[in-house]
């Protein structure tokens, strides 16, 4: 059975100072300016594509009928934009052998 965690900013803010000799202002610096970079340009309509990861971009979604869970009662669910990740192939066959060799 795996454990499961959470990755956090602080955590890769960690590592760069661990791995980088990074201050911590500095790891902090360089891993806003990064999460920033990729908002901005999925805010701007732009596809964002990390070589050998994968890519995120923005889908829209058509308004569809729906039903609240709690009363079941239908619900008109609204259009809306959406931002969807596809991992990249070199990505996933890391994460097939790892999950494999364990």
């Amino acid at each position: 059975s795996r454990t499961v965690s959470t990755l956090t900013k602080s955590d890769m803010i960690e590592h760069l100072m661990n791995n980088l000799d990074l201050t911590r202002q500095e790891g902090r610096c360089l891993v806003e300016n990064f999460f920033d970079e990729l908002s901005e340009s999925l805010i701007d309509g732009k596809e964002v594509k990390l070589s050998g990861f994968g890519n995120f971009e923005l889908k829209d979604k058509n308004s569809r009928p729906g039903r609240n869970p709690k009363t079941g009662e239908p619900v008109a669910v609204s259009a809306r934009r959406v931002v969807t990740f596809k991992t990249g192939q070199k990505f996933r066959q890391q994460v097939d052998e790892r999950l494999f060799d364990e």
